[in-house]
C-alpha cells in the first residue's frame, strides 16, 4: 500500500467490472488507500449493492453498463470528472471467461470474448487517455490479463477467452510505448488461479498444486499488485504475474 501522506491531492480510480470478485476488492483497496473510486458493472442493482458494501459514499460513484459499449467508458470518465474532478488510474478488470474445447467454440462465442475482453478494454482506455491528456498530467493504467497466455493447461481448454486476453497483453506493451510521452504508465497484472465467485460451486483449492506455493490466490493479492503498479513511477510495460509460481513451475 502506498504512502498517502506524500500526495497533494486525492486521486480517482476507475475500475471496470467491480461489482464483485477481484474488481470489488480492488475498489476496496483503493478506498482504503484514500482514493475516490468509480465502480462499473452491467447489472445496476448488483452494482448498487456493491457500492453500499464499500461504505464511504462520498468517495464512491458508479456507472452501470457493459464496457463493450464505447459510451460506457465515456460515461465512466465523465462521472469521475463531474463527481471528483480528475481521472488518475484506470483498472481494466471487466471481462468474461469460460472454458470450451477449441472446435466447439462458435463464431458468436468467439466474437463475444473478443468484444468484451479486448474491444471493451480498448475503447474504455481510449476515453480515459483522452481525458488524461486534457487535464495535462500523467496517470496509470493497469490491465488484468491471465497467466494462461503464458501457460496453457491441457485439461482446461479456453482458447477463445485466452486469445482475447492475449490481445490485452499486447495492448499493454504497445500503449506503454505510445503513451510514455504523456506520462501515462501502462502495466498488467496476470493472475493465476484466484478464489473468486467465478469458481463458486467448484473445489477451487484442488487447483492449488498447479502453483509452486501449493495454493490458489486470494483476491486481496491481486489488489496489492494493482496498487503497486498504480503507484510505481518507474514501471511501465510490465506484466506482473500473481500466480504462486504457476508459470515458473510448469512441468
Amino acid at each position: 500500500m502506498s504512502d498517502t501522506s506524500t500526495r497533494t491531492r486525492t486521486r480517482t480510480a476507475l475500475i471496470t467490472g467491480s461489482s464483485s470478485g477481484i474488481g470489488l476488492d480492488i475498489a476496496r483497496a483503493f478506498l482504503a488507500d484514500g482514493a475516490n473510486v468509480v465502480l462499473n458493472g452491467r447489472d445496476p442493482d448488483r452494482l448498487a449493492k456493491a457500492a453500499a458494501s464499500l461504505g464511504h459514499p462520498e468517495r464512491v460513484a458508479r456507472v452501470a453498463g457493459t464496457i463493450a459499449d464505447r459510451a460506457t467508458g465515456e460515461d465512466l470518465v465523465r462521472t469521475a470528472l463531474d463527481r471528483f474532478g480528475s481521472v488518475d488510474v484506470l483498472v481494466n478488470n471487466a471481462g468474461t471467461f469460460a472454458p470450451k474445447p477449441f472446435t466447439e467454440v462458435t463464431e458468436e462465442e468467439l466474437d463475444g470474448f473478443l468484444t468484451h475482453n479486448l474491444k471493451g478494454t480498448y475503447v474504455t482506455t481510449q476515453a480515459f487517455v483522452r481525458a488524461v491528456r486534457a487535464q495535462g498530467r500523467g496517470a496509470g493504467i493497469v490491465n488484468i490479463g491471465t497467466v494462461l497466455v503464458d501457460h496453457g493447461l491441457a485439461g482446461f481448454p479456453a482458447s477463445a477467452p485466452v486469445v482475447s486476453k492475449a490481445g490485452v497483453h499486447g495492448l499493454t506493451t504497445s500503449l506503454a510505448a505510445e503513451l510514455a510521452a504523456d506520462g501515462i504508465r501502462v502495466n498488467l497484472v496476470s493472475p493465476g488461479i484466484i478464489r473468486t465467485p467465478l469458481h463458486a460451486g467448484s473445489d477451487v483449492d484442488s487447483f492449488g498444486g498447479l502453483a509452486l506455493l501449493n495454493r490458489v490466490g486470494e483476491v486481496s493479492e491481486i489488489s496489492q499488485a494493482v496498487l503497486y503498479l498504480a503507484d510505481a513511477e518507474f514501471v511501465t510495460g510490465h506484466a506482473l504475474r500473481v500466480d504462486g509460481g504457476h508459470v515458473t513451475g510448469r512441468s
